[in-house]
């Protein structure tokens, strides 16, 4: 199964919830605090809603403590290969 790359995620971010002008995503996000990028709780609700339909898989709360793009990825990818094993 494939893994959410950063890439993924900030083009579903940009689908979910557009992209703020003063921020350059193609660059060093990984721990960039969301709000700093421009995204709030629900935009990462949205684009978490994505996540669970494209790659049919449940997230459950522990997602909302995702700060930063790289804890996001972490606890997806941990999801998924969860998911694997089962």
């Amino acid at each position: 199964m494939k893994h959410l790359e950063l890439s993924d995620l900030t083009a579903l971010l940009r689908e979910c919830a557009g992209q703020d002008e003063d921020v350059d995503l193609e660059g060093d996000v990984l721990d960039a605090r969301f709000s700093d990028l421009g995204y709030d709780s629900l935009a990462i609700l949205q684009t978490t809603g994505r996540i669970e339909r494209d790659y049919e898989l449940k997230l459950d709360e522990v997602i909302d403590a995702a700060e930063t793009p790289r804890e996001y990825l972490r606890l997806v990818n941990q999801a998924l290969s969860a998911r694997e094993r089962v």
